[in-house]
């Protein structure tokens, strides 16, 4: 008797004393919240084009992009006030070749917001068809974590997926000094880029989108330049002009420039120094092009979906017909009565067998 108790006794500290030591080993887990930064939009107003020169644009560079009119918005966070500079472009491709105009090498990327670089004196982003520039106060300026949630608050993290879409394939990445990399759209904003080439020959009045980049070779840079044109006939004249005209692929001294086209694309390097590292940076480009007949159509409904559709417009139309074809014969029918009884001369109110025939012979 003795020992069943002992037993049971047992068994119910074990059972007593299980859940104390697995809850003793397992750790607490505690979820970090971090509260946004609650920044407010106190002001905005317009302003004209020309006063772009007083956060650091060039009026004819940023009308180039299709920028007509600043929208300057003030935003707070407590004391902290900061201003914020929104140029509207016409699509997402122009908003972003200012944000590659602007960016300098001694910029840096934002952690964690795409399409976004800093400096002491401002941050630029493109999002959408807005180029949008975050002035810099050396008076109570916000602090690292409430900047970055300025930038989420306006921007977001990312632009849309569509837009992303839309920009232009960046320039190949092997070599390229980082802030580099630039899309041009106008003559005023090439000449800014390339100071020591002919931009005028580039042929922007036809069209022309140039894409560049510095990249290292050896101890040195070079700029290797990409221009993209509507067809490949305005490729060829314009790269016949640029061979004439730069005695392209020719070594003439620290001037020589090379270059080939590939179907609408005319790629050109720079300060390369000789043909073989001419070569080397363009053959990074890989250009191709397709010729599809008959593109199969993916509609958005289902083959039997459509075959639904189809049968049920078969036999609307079919109603519709049979409907007109009543109401005409109603309003024939009813038409002959109104006129036998309002105008009893008309033959249009009487049926044939009502009326007599004449043959008026003379005997």
């Amino acid at each position: 008797m003795a020992r069943t108790i002992a037993k049971h006794a047992l068994l119910s500290a074990v059972l007593t004393a299980l859940p104390v030591l697995c809850s003793s080993q397992q750790k607490p887990f505690v979820m970090p919240l971090i509260p946004a930064a609650d920044w407010r939009q106190v002001d905005s107003h317009a302003l004209p084009l020309s006063a772009v020169t007083q956060y650091g644009g060039l009026p004819a560079v940023e009308q180039e992009f299709g920028v007509k009119s600043l929208e300057l918005r003030t935003y707070l966070l407590g004391k902290v006030r900061t201003e914020v500079v929104v140029e509207v472009t016409p699509d997402a491709t122009s908003a972003y070749g200012l944000l590659t105009f602007n960016e300098t090498p001694a910029m840096t990327l934002e952690k964690d917001i795409q399409l976004t670089a800093s400096d002491a004196n401002e941050t630029i982003m493109a999002r959408g068809p807005n180029f949008i520039r975050f002035l810099h106060s050396k008076d109570a300026s916000p602090t690292d974590s409430d900047f970055h949630a300025l930038l989420t608050f306006v921007g977001g993290n990312k632009p849309s997926a569509s837009a992303l879409n839309s920009l232009p394939s960046p320039m190949p990445s092997k070599g390229l000094v980082p802030g580099s990399e630039k899309y041009l759209l106008g003559l005023a904003a090439a000449k800014l880029a390339l100071p020591s080439f002919r931009t005028d020959l580039i042929g922007f009045d036809q069209g022309a989108e140039v894409q560049l980049g510095e990249y290292k070779i050896g101890k040195g840079t070079s700029t290797l330049v990409s221009i993209n044109y509507p067809t490949p006939q305005i490729a060829r004249r314009r790269f016949g002009s640029l061979s004439d005209l730069l005695r392209l692929n020719q070594d003439h001294g620290d001037d020589t420039v090379y270059g080939r086209r590939q179907g609408s694309y005319v790629f050109l390097a720079l300060n390369t120094g000789n043909a073989a590292a001419a070569s080397a940076l363009m053959d990074q480009f890989q250009v191709t092009e397709g010729l599809s007949w008959d593109q199969k159509y993916n509609p958005e409904r289902t083959f039997t979906m459509q075959l639904v559709h189809m049968i049920f417009a078969i036999l609307l139309l079919t109603f519709v017909l049979i409907g007109a074809c009543l109401v005409a014969g109603v309003i024939f029918f009813l038409s002959r009565r109104i006129a036998a009884k309002f105008f009893p001369a008309s033959l249009w109110g009487h049926s044939d067998d009502d009326q007599l025939i004449r043959l008026n012979l003379k005997t």
